[in-house]
């Protein structure tokens, strides 16, 4: 595991709640389309790995695959079998999952591989467990990034705050461009076949209050950022925050906020 990795574990210790109730709506826009383009139909067996909140795991069961789930944080996987009961739920990470070589039909990562130390390492994985002939299917999210996304960013950097010290990034030589070009090299890498990368885009309705709840009770790197800092300076990011929601406002007081994903899939 590499100091990225025990980052994310801390990070994300205990935070199902708040995820749930922040940042999983957006997340699970994707998921018709990823489970689509990794061929998920009634009887495939199939993997999501870092499942989350269970929401590709569920949309799998749906259309009647033998679906198996896991994650690396207890308090998703509590929240997995609630939203899918049909699905096998397990606690367990990348890059060492307990499947046998080759022993789902299709796998899929919802942005999971925006969470791992070593994203090739974690590919090899994925591709080990899918029989010859399977589909991968993932997504990540892109830099640059969309403008609603980048609207947390924005308050933070308005406030002078940068990324903290006890906040590691990826290694220089495992990270990779994160743009159609560069995810699709990385499946190229892992030797996957007929690899297709699309930017999938939308509008994410929310309002002021739901997106800052995220950052405010410490979900993922930006909220990390954000309760890292004194109060003064937390109350000076929401000022921010605030200021720049103007931007996205429509006239109903909802926040729409133009997002973007990047969705790669290949062949095993």
């Amino acid at each position: 595991m590499t100091v990225f990795d025990e980052s994310e574990r801390r990070a994300w210790a205990g935070q199902a709640g708040a995820y749930a109730g922040s940042f999983a709506k957006l997340c699970a826009h994707p998921v018709p389309r990823l489970l689509d383009a990794a061929g998920v139909k009634a009887g495939m067996r199939v993997l999501d790995v870092g499942t989350g909140s269970g929401t590709a795991a569920a949309a799998a069961c749906e259309r009647g695959a033998k679906v198996t789930a896991v994650d690396a944080e207890p308090s998703m996987i509590a929240m997995a079998a609630r939203a899918a009961p049909a699905a096998d739920v397990r606690l367990a990470a990348l890059p060492d999952l307990p499947f046998a070589d080759d022993e789902f039909d299709a796998v899929v990562g919802n942005f999971v591989l925006n969470h791992v130390g070593r994203p090739r390492t974690a590919l090899a994985e994925l591709r080990r467990v899918t029989r010859p002939g399977g589909r991968m299917a993932v997504t990540v999210w892109p830099v640059p990034a969309a403008a609603g996304q980048a609207l947390l960013g924005r308050a933070v950097r308005a406030a002078g705050v940068g990324r903290p010290a006890h906040l590691p990034a990826l290694e220089p030589g495992d990270d990779f461009p994160r743009t159609e070009r560069g995810l699709t090299a990385l499946l190229g890498a892992a030797a996957l076949t007929d690899v297709v990368c699309d930017t999938l885009r939308w509008d994410h309705r929310t309002t002021p209050e739901e997106w800052w709840s995220g950052p405010a009770a410490g979900v993922a790197t930006i909220g990390q950022i954000v309760r890292s800092q004194s109060m003064e300076v937390t109350e000076a990011i929401k000022g921010h925050f605030d200021a720049l929601c103007a931007e996205f406002v429509d006239s109903n007081g909802v926040l729409v906020l133009p997002h973007a994903a990047l969705m790669a899939h290949g062949r095993v």
